[in-house]
């Protein structure tokens, strides 16, 4: 006798109570610690099986561990999201199980703080890749994924990681600027073009965050003064809520001394 199944935070349950096939899937990058890290774990949380990507294998290896132990399902690909083929083997990783995709986190990020007359072209490359070329690349490799899932509910979601420093620049980091100030630019642009197919997309941008990425700073602006990896994901919590009617284009963050967060002197 045939059973029929129930929906249960994106999972389909069986007559057994047990969850079977994920109804709902997620790519996410720079998943290995952090702002993705934390992202990863949420969507986990909300019933999406996880592809997760970042560049150091073993660090990537402990966040899948953690994430599994958890409860999760959890696919893990090291790669450079600088590099094209890379990309591709993280949508192909994702492919091989799934056939939608209803959220795209790209998180995947590098800061180089350089003043404009020493700026190192390999420098400005990796910036250029990683934070800005990357996320075109896997918007054209998942768009067909996203759709699936924007035809059944409307409400596929994709979460782009920008900057304060892409509303206002910031001297020393003109070139992380430039690239974040891009992000937005292309979030505006992707939902121009796609929200008529069921795909939204917000740009975070945060000022100083407490993670690893921030302790060149935390001598001047306090871990505890700084934005809290728990507000990024109470942001995208919230996303995740929305009707299909509404769209977030960007969300900023600041700190109480200011754009950045740190006092002017």
């Amino acid at each position: 006798m045939r059973v029929a199944s129930r929906a249960v935070i994106g999972y389909t349950l069986g007559s057994d109570g047990r969850a079977g096939v994920p109804q709902r899937t997620a790519i996410v990058t720079g998943a290995s610690s952090g702002i993705g890290f934390a992202l990863a774990r949420l969507l986990g949380q909300e019933g999406h099986a996880l592809t997760i990507a970042a560049r150091r294998p073993e660090k990537l290896k402990g966040a899948r561990a953690e994430l599994e132990a958890e409860g999760f399902d959890v696919v893990a690909v090291a790669a450079d999201l600088g590099s094209e083929e890379d990309i591709a083997r993280v949508v192909a990783a994702h492919r091989e199980r799934h056939d939608r995709l209803d959220v795209l986190v790209n998180n995947a990020g590098v800061g180089m703080g350089q003043p404009v007359a020493e700026i190192a072209t390999r420098k400005l490359d990796i910036q250029l890749a990683t934070n800005l070329r990357s996320i075109p690349l896997l918007y054209r490799d998942c768009v067909d994924l996203l759709a699936v899932a924007g035809a059944e509910h409307g409400n596929a979601l994709v979460v782009n990681s920008a900057s304060i420093a892409g509303k206002q620049g910031e001297a020393w980091l003109s070139v992380y600027s430039a690239t974040k100030a891009g992000v937005i630019a292309f979030t505006q642009a992707m939902n121009a073009e796609l929200n008529g197919r069921g795909i939204k997309s917000t740009a975070l941008c945060p000022a100083f965050v407490d993670t690893p990425m921030s302790d060149f700073i935390k001598d001047r602006l306090p871990a505890d003064r700084m934005i809290q990896t728990s507000d990024i994901v109470e942001s995208v919590r919230f996303l995740l809520r929305l009707s299909p009617g509404c769209v977030v284009p960007e969300i900023v963050f600041t700190g109480p001394g200011g754009a950045i967060g740190v006092q002017a002197t």
